[in-house]
């Protein structure tokens, strides 16, 4: 999500790509320097309907930016493949130093890839950018726990917090709030045009960017300044490439044009996909939230509405809640492939509960008569009157028909009468803040810990900026990321579910799982998919 304009549009680099992406399509046995160990010389191409927003890491929160982003931009930590763990990276080494004081020791030497040094200058920058800047679409506010940033020297950087011993922060150092930035190329108090970026060569990852035309198709060429975890790219050329629709990203897989195609295909297609004998779908750990978020001010009796009535409010979200049949969802819409979500933290994660099972519906199937007593109960008119919004492109091509069920479901019982409306991404993730009483989202996890399902989403002036607070919530989410006895913090993360259970201010449907399809000479791409829910060119060989 971004307000950065879009990027370079030359002819020069169209040709750049077009060459790269041919070339990427060449299979291993075609290339005497593929396979086998070491780096290849053939380019790797991924095709993806995920678009970015920006590639400026304090303008964007989204899986489409953030993937770009892990090719590119250094991390302090970051998680190696197969693993959620954070891993030294950029740093030498980092630890509570005092309860509040987190102290990362950086490798010395460090570069970036257009010379300049890489340094603790640029840590304390880009980390207080982070809060400076403070975009709406951006991830500032994983950064909720930090009261300041020093550098003492130029190998040192001591994060101060306001909760001791956080749990959480060094997850956070590994998420889109993480990737490093040159302070002399980035702006300290706006965000940087995409194309500025790439002309000021401000790369630290596994990958630079050769060419870049925005959401059509990106080619890296390996970084040698690199000196992350992550070590050196298998291939020494990799592209990523666009697709707007998903039948054409299903169909130049199978022809081999791509090799390996991830997010999102429909489940018809993952399905026959998985019959074609030169290709494999290749499954990772499911922590995708699919939800709709109620905005506190704009929906039906909403606080800057005419007619403003909290419990009526409320209300509206209880019914709504009683109504949806997140199993009729599931089983007509994605064959499976999600599963019902009756919270708001996934089921796998400690402390994960279903809390929305038990208060809303019966058993988790609709309940229209208690969405009928509800309404009654609160005094308000039916058929309630609610402006939904989905997204038909970055949740994947299938969103369409999950709304369309979810309006049917509410207006079963003429409880409700759907205003449904669908935005392509675009201007979706710049409107859906400000112009959308009720909408869809998708949430792909920072890092894997159940506080990543509540911090961003129920802390004060949280991500979604929907107007929600309750102060009662928010300092319970405080205080758990500082809770270092296991049992204590996962008591809490259970009751901060059935805190924001009672309070709806987002609604959570389905919960899913990674999926790519690869070529059969594609190594490695299970890795890509781990629990850290990163997917790095870089790691894939070919």
């Amino acid at each position: 999500m971004t307000r950065t304009k879009n990027g370079l549009r030359l002819a020069a680099a169209v040709v750049g790509i077009s060459a790269l992406a041919l070339t990427g399509c060449t299979s291993a046995s075609e290339d005497s320097n593929s396979g086998g160990s070491g780096e290849s010389s053939a380019p790797i191409t991924l095709g993806t309907t995920d678009k970015v927003t920006s590639l400026d890491p304090a303008g964007s929160y989204d899986n489409g930016s953030f993937m770009v982003m892990n090719q590119i931009f250094p991390f302090l930590l970051n998680s190696e493949p197969g693993s959620p763990e954070p891993s030294m990276s950029l740093a030498e080494s980092a630890e509570f130093t005092t309860p509040t004081e987190y102290t990362v020791k950086l490798k010395s030497g460090l570069k970036w890839a257009n010379g300049h040094d890489l340094d603790s200058k640029d840590v304390k920058f880009t980390f207080d950018r982070q809060l400076k800047i403070a975009d709406p679409n951006g991830p500032s506010s994983l950064l909720g726990n930090v009261e300041s940033i020093e550098a003492p020297d130029a190998t040192t950087v001591v994060f101060k917090l306001k909760v001791g011993n956080d749990q959480t922060f060094p997850q956070v150092l590994t998420s889109p709030v993480g990737p490093i930035v040159d302070d002399e190329v980035f702006p300290a108090d706006k965000l940087l045009e995409d194309q500025k970026i790439v002309e000021g060569k401000a790369f630290g990852g596994q990958y630079v960017i050769d060419s870049y035309s925005k959401n059509n198709l990106i080619s890296f060429s390996a970084n040698d300044s690199y000196a992350g975890v992550l070590g050196k790219p298998a291939n020494s050329k990799a592209a990523i490439k666009y697709y707007a629709d998903a039948n054409n990203l299903k169909l130049e897989v199978q022809e081999g044009k791509i090799d390996v195609a991830w997010r999102s295909l429909t489940p018809t297609d993952i399905e026959d996909l998985g019959k074609d004998e030169n290709l494999a779908v290749h499954k990772g750990p499911g922590g995708e939230l699919r939800y709709i978020v109620f905005n506190f001010d704009t929906m039906p009796y909403g606080a800057k509405t005419a007619d403003a009535d909290e419990a009526k409010s409320l209300a509206v979200r209880q019914a709504a809640a009683h109504l949806v049949d997140r199993e009729a969802i599931a089983k007509n819409v994605y064959k499976d492939t999600y599963t019902p979500a009756y919270s708001y933290v996934p089921q796998g994660f400690t402390g994960a509960a279903e809390p929305l099972k038990d208060m809303y519906g019966t058993d988790g199937k609709p309940d229209a008569a208690n969405a009928k007593k509800v309404l009654e109960d609160a005094g308000v008119e039916t058929p309630v009157k609610l402006a939904l919004q989905y997204n038909p492109d970055h949740y994947g091509p299938n969103s369409g028909d999950e709304y369309a069920l979810v309006e049917k479901q509410l207006e079963a019982d003429g409880l409700f009468d759907v205003d449904l409306k669908s935005t392509e991404w675009v201007t979706y993730q710049k409107q859906r803040v400000t112009d959308y009483p009720a909408y869809q989202l998708g949430w792909f996890p920072d890092y894997s810990d159940a506080d990543n399902y509540l911090s961003p989403f129920f802390a004060k002036d949280n991500f979604l900026s929907n107007n929600y607070d309750n102060p009662e919530v928010d300092k319970l989410i405080a205080d758990q990321r500082g809770m270092t006895d296991a049992g204590e913090r996962t008591a809490a993360i259970g009751k901060l579910q059935t805190m924001v259970a009672e309070d709806l201010s987002t609604l959570p449907l389905l919960q899913g799982s990674q999926v790519a399809v690869a070529g059969k000479d594609v190594k490695d791409v299970d890795k890509t998919l781990d629990a850290s829910f990163k997917f790095r060119l870089g790691v894939l060989s070919k």
